[in-house]
C-alpha cells in the first residue's frame, strides 16, 4: 500500500514549525515540477520533498541520540556538526513512520543535504528542489540556479555544491566529506562534456 500524501502532509503540519511547513511544501510543489521536467515519477518526487525534513524539528542533542539509538551510523563530520544528521533520521522515520518503502524516496531524503556520487535522478530532483524552492533567498546567484535546473540538473548540482563548499569554508569542521566527493564527481561528469 502506498503512503497517504495528505495524512503525511497532516501529520507534518502539527509536527514542523510554520517556517519549516511551508519550506516542505515548497521542496514538494518543486520537486514535482523538475520530476516532470526530466522524466522522474512526479508523485514520488512530490513524496520525497514533503518528507525530506521530517526529522528537522529535533535539536543537534537529539538527532544525534535518536541516530544511536536506532543504530543510524554517525561519522565524525555528523558528530562535529549534528545538523546534517536530519537527513539520516529522516530517511528512517520514512521508512518506519510514515510506510515509505520506495528505495529510490529513501535515499533521495537522506542524501538531500549532502548529495553524493552517481545519484539517481530522484535523488538529484530533491536536493536541487531543496536548493531552488520558491521561499528560498539567502543562497548566491539563486535567478540563475533556478532557471539552469530546468536546463541542466547535473550543471545545476555542480553550482550549488560549489556555491555550498564556498560558504562552508568559514567553518571547515561542517563540511561533510561526502558533499566534497560529489562535488568533485560532478564537476568531472561537467569537464568531460567539454
Amino acid at each position: 500500500m502506498k503512503p497517504d500524501y495528505m495524512v503525511i502532509k497532516e501529520k507534518l503540519r502539527h509536527k514542523l514549525g510554520m517556517g519549516r511547513f511551508e519550506h516542505t511544501m515548497g521542496v514538494a510543489y518543486t520537486a514535482a515540477c523538475l520530476a516532470m521536467r526530466y522524466g522522474c515519477n512526479a508523485e514520488n518526487a512530490e513524496l520525497a520533498g514533503l518528507l525530506h525534513d521530517c526529522a528537522k524539528q529535533y535539536d543537534n542533542e537529539t538527532l544525534l541520540k535518536k541516530c544511536l539509538k536506532h543504530h543510524i551510523p554517525v561519522s565524525e563530520a555528523e558528530r562535529k556538526n549534528p545538523s546534517l544528521l536530519h537527513a539520516k533520521l529522516g530517511e528512517y522515520l520514512a521508512r518506519k513512520k510514515y510506510d515509505v518503502d520506495d528505495p529510490d524516496i529513501l535515499d533521495a531524503i537522506r542524501y538531500h543535504t549532502t548529495g553524493r556520487p552517481a545519484m539517481s535522478l530522484m535523488e538529484k530532483v530533491i536536493y536541487v528542489a531543496d536548493y531552488i524552492e520558491p521561499r528560498r533567498f539567502k543562497a548566491p546567484n539563486l535567478d540563475r540556479i533556478r532557471r539552469l535546473a530546468f536546463v541542466d540538473l547535473d550543471q545545476t548540482i555542480c553550482e550549488i555544491m560549489s556555491d555550498t563548499l564556498e560558504y562552508l569554508k568559514k567553518t571547515p569542521e561542517s563540511i561533510d566529506p561526502t558533499t566534497y566527493e560529489a562535488c568533485m564527481y560532478y564537476q568531472e561528469i561537467k569537464r568531460e562534456e567539454y
